[in-house]
């Protein structure tokens, strides 16, 4: 979850955050931006020590249902709900990359579905993340 103090097109990833068998050597966090590019589409920046990556993700409607999201409540905008929904899910998605590799070995076009197919345990940890049903 980010940081209230932070914007919340922004997340700070702690340094402590990282995969078993890998060492975290002095202060290095990531920065990650998420923005809305139109329907289920999204640039993402990643700022990893003096390091800039950029991705483009979409975010498929079978992965927020297999994660188990909530469906999103449509305000004025109609379509703000989803797109904060779809947000969160890219946060905890490319933190869950950095865990396991560096920004710059991630793909730089992808549908967030194609994760599990490198991570068998993608999904069930969305789901621990984002609170979401089983």
């Amino acid at each position: 979850m980010p940081d209230q103090g932070t914007p919340a097109k922004y997340m700070i990833i702690s340094p402590t955050r990282v995969a078993a068998g890998r060492v975290a050597c002095g202060i290095v966090s990531e920065t990650i931006e998420i923005l809305d590019m139109g329907p289920h589409e999204f640039a993402v920046t990643v700022n990893q020590g003096h390091q800039q990556t950029r991705h483009r993700v979409t975010v498929p409607q079978a992965l927020l249902d297999e994660v188990g999201l909530p469906p999103a409540v449509e305000d004025s905008d109609g379509e703000k709900g989803l797109r904060e929904t779809e947000e969160r899910l890219i946060r905890e998605s490319f933190a869950f990359l950095l865990e396991r590799e560096p920004a710059t070995s991630i793909m730089r076009e992808f549908g967030l579905d194609v994760i599990g197919r490198f991570f068998p345990e993608y999904v069930s940890a969305m789901r621990t993340r984002l609170g979401a049903a089983p």
